[in-house]
């Protein structure tokens, strides 16, 4: 009897050593019947489920679908695996510091960073797909909540803010292929599920307040312990992701969002009417692509200059009219003359990471957008379908005809400037904020009148429904 006891004490000690090593507690008929397998950590269980049930159907419309639409697919299973590996970690190891937190959170960082790479540069096919799955991903860093005054969001509260963000996106591929292809329809509607309620759940469930560390005695992130949590190797094929920004990708800084007194008094010159477009730089003829033959659909607008020192980390600067559709206006630094004179109404124009610029687009153009911009200028005169906002920082607008749309998407600080003949234009905002609406005033001085868009809300139930009004602020 006494030998049998002293056996299954070493079982029982055997296992509980076990159980620690994998981050879980053995259940009580575990530490008492030998033999009875350990448990799995119900909150690890229960991701697996998530992983399946959901990510099973995202996948199974992707491979459908095929192509960048699979691509990024595959990113957020990998996504999502990371994210269950540090669970899984974080129950083995103390709660780290600041510096710890960070290489902590790498894995995951590099994977979204995978995820952003699909989106960048030129325009690809597809890109609502990418930029919902890409912009949906950063609802998983709320594993990087430890507690009120981080900067972040409670973990559920982060889940849904994060999803609105790709829901801007996401909701686009909807209205896309409604009633053109289902496959497309399934793969938005599994995507958002996958979140909510899927992701939102899942942590108000097992993590309403953030990960679970472990005890006294674990072990201890730092930066130097973690250094080994890498992400996987890119593949050979997959575009080299952007270099990783200045702040952490987790960090609660926000920069400064307003833009310089100096682009507002460029944009006071060219309302005046007065000659002030002697200064730009104008595409002559010898620029020309039909007049050049040391270059194919490439139009340039940028003096030369000995010094590399205007070369965005990003690529060349470039102003381009690719395959006679689209002028492309990309990497500009500092240029304050940049002007497209000859386009028609079936062109479009794609602005992208520019800082500290103003482009005059003095011909109708069916589409403008201005991507990944700080301190930007845009003066146009008439689009026929919309000027889009996306990704930017701290950019002034003004339309000088019309435009019956205007959407703003992640973007703080932007100034609206709005002429009679656009004050109709419908103006959609998302995940925004600074946003400033300037229109002219009917008086003889012709100033104009600024206006601030809410984007604070109170929604109050009331007879069976919501009713929602934007918040409004009064100075004391």
């Amino acid at each position: 009897m006494e030998k049998e006891l002293v056996e299954r004490l070493e079982a029982a000690v055997a296992r509980l050593e076990k159980a620690v090593a994998a981050g879980s507690q053995p259940s009580i008929a575990a530490r008492d019947v030998p033999g009875e397998a350990l448990p799995v950590d119900p909150a690890i269980s229960a991701f697996d489920e998530l992983a399946e049930r959901f990510i099973g159907r995202v996948s199974a419309a992707a491979g459908k679908i095929g192509g960048k639409v699979l691509e990024a697919t595959e990113i957020l299973e990998e996504a999502f695996a990371v994210e269950k590996d540090l669970l899984v970690k974080a129950k083995q190891s103390q709660k780290p510091d600041l510096a710890g937190l960070q290489e902590f959170l790498k894995p995951l960082n590099g994977v979204i960073l995978k995820a952003n790479a699909l989106t960048e540069g030129r325009r690809p096919d597809y890109f609502n797909h990418l930029k919902a799955a890409a912009d949906s991903l950063t609802a998983l860093a709320w594993i990087a909540y430890t507690g009120k005054d981080c900067g972040m969001s409670l973990p559920i509260g982060h889940v849904e803010e994060s999803w609105q963000m790709a829901e801007f996106y996401n909701n686009k591929i909807l209205v896309e292929y409604k009633n053109k292809d289902p496959d497309h329809a399934e793969w938005a509607k599994a995507l958002k599920e996958l979140y909510l309620p899927g992701l939102r759940d899942y942590v108000k469930g097992f993590y309403p307040l953030g990960p679970v560390w472990g005890s006294v005695g674990s072990a201890t992130l730092s930066a130097s312990t973690s250094a080994s949590s890498t992400p996987k190797a890119l593949p050979a094929k997959a575009p080299a992701p952007p270099p990783p920004p200045s702040t952490s990708l987790f960090s609660s800084e926000a920069p400064s969002s307003r833009p310089k007194a100096g682009m507002s008094a460029v944009f006071q010159e060219i309302s005046s009417g007065k000659p002030v477009t002697a200064g730009l730089k104008k595409v002559t003829d010898d620029m020309k692509t039909k007049n050049r033959s040391d270059r194919t659909g490439m139009v340039g607008t940028i003096e030369k200059a000995s010094s590399a020192s205007f070369f965005s980390k990003a690529g060349p600067p470039k102003v381009e009219l690719q395959m006679g559709r689209r002028w492309s206006v990309e990497n500009q630094i500092g240029k304050k003359n940049l002007v497209i004179d000859e386009c028609d109404s079936k062109q479009s124009v794609y602005v992208y990471g520019c800082k500290d610029s103003v482009l005059q687009v003095k011909e109708k153009v069916n589409n403008i957008t201005v991507d990944k911009c700080t301190k930007m200028g845009i003066v146009f005169t008439d689009v026929v379908a919309a000027c889009e906002i996306v990704n930017c920082n701290g950019v002034e607008v003004q339309c000088q005809g019309s435009a019956p749309t205007i959407s703003v998407d992640n973007t703080s600080g932007c100034q609206l400037y709005l002429s009679k003949d656009s004050l109709q234009a419908s103006i959609t905002t998302a995940k925004s904020s600074e946003i400033n609406v300037l229109t002219p005033s009917n008086g003889p001085e012709g100033d104009w009148v600024e206006h601030a868009l809410p984007q604070q809300y109170v929604h109050i139930f009331n007879d069976g429904q919501f009713t929602t009004t934007p918040v409004s602020h009064s100075g004391g």
